[in-house]
């Protein structure tokens, strides 16, 4: 996770405003989880320990108990769907130039077939390299759908869809395909999480039965926060705020409002457990079996 980019010269908790009104009614308000009962979201999957956005992270995740696969979306040059956090390959990213350098929407499919997206972990994590990390491969939505579809709930996030119209469609008709939406779904295996409220509001106008998470980067006034979270709870099930933001009163707000609480990133032990306390709903973490470990028996 990470804040988007100041491109819009507007804070995100005015963006928040802004989207809501324009959402209209929303769906009734999924109750939040029973106290201690936090969600374990496998943030890039256990990308501690394996690297971020592959089948091996997402894998180790599962093994160690997430209760959610968190992956992020961006669209190629060829308008396919694939699992990438960053605009740029460079930081992860290994082989030719012309195919594993720059925009990630620059390129093909077919050009990002041929990068090494684990490499990068050996060489920055010695103490954590495997061997078969250097043979890793991008994948694409479709690819994750199939993989873990049936057996894993998926927590996804739109990076920018502003910047690639259309993309809250294609995301539904991916889910729709792999029966995930629609009728015989299995309700509650789906988040989709965003920053700008205008493609969650795109996104519940296709899929009204898909729970949404508005996700925040900057600290809401008190002034303002009844109703910031308000507006929010209309077409929100959660806020997914930085984790810096959290304190008792944004999750006694929040709560009160109906809304679920799921801060970003922490994969420290004792913000862990400051976070526990405090009573949030799921925590995002690089370090799901740290996590897991920190909550009581299931």
């Amino acid at each position: 996770m990470s804040r988007p980019r100041l491109r819009r010269l507007l804070p995100v908790t005015l963006l928040v405003l802004v989207g809501a009104v324009a959402c209209g009614e929303a769906p009734r308000q999924v109750s939040r989880q029973v106290p201690g009962d936090v969600a374990v979201i496998a943030h890039r999957g256990a990308s501690w320990d394996a690297p971020e956005h592959t089948f091996a992270a997402w894998d180790l995740a599962l093994e160690q108990g997430a209760d959610w696969l968190e992956f992020d979306l961006q669209r190629t040059a060829d308008s396919v769907l694939v699992v990438f956090h960053d605009d740029s390959l460079d930081r992860v990213a290994r082989g030719p130039a012309e195919d594993c350098t720059g925009p990630v929407a620059a390129h093909t499919l077919a050009q990002l077939r041929r990068c090494d997206v684990g490499r990068w972990f050996n060489e920055r994590h010695p103490d954590r390299a495997r061997p078969a990390y250097d043979t890793l491969r991008l994948a694409t939505l479709d690819d994750v759908l199939a993989r873990y579809g049936a057996r894993a709930r998926l927590y996804i996030e739109l990076k920018d869809p502003d910047r690639a119209p259309g993309m809250e469609r294609q995301l539904h008709a991916a889910l729709v395909a792999h029966g995930l939406v629609g009728a015989g779904a299995r309700p509650g295996r789906l988040l989709v999480q965003c920053f700008f409220p205008d493609g969650l509001v795109r996104f519940h106008a296709l899929a009204p039965e898909v729970a949404l998470v508005q996700l925040v980067s900057d600290s809401v006034p008190d002034v303002r926060l009844d109703s910031a979270l308000t507006q929010v709870a209309r077409y929100a099930k959660a806020i997914g705020p930085n984790h810096r933001l959290v304190d008792a009163r944004l999750v006694a707000a929040a709560h009160a409002k109906g809304l679920a609480v799921h801060p970003y990133t922490v994969n420290d032990e004792a913000r862990l457990d400051t976070l526990i306390d405090l009573g949030v709903d799921g925590i995002f973490t690089d370090r799901p079996g740290l996590l897991r470990r920190l909550l009581p028996p299931r």
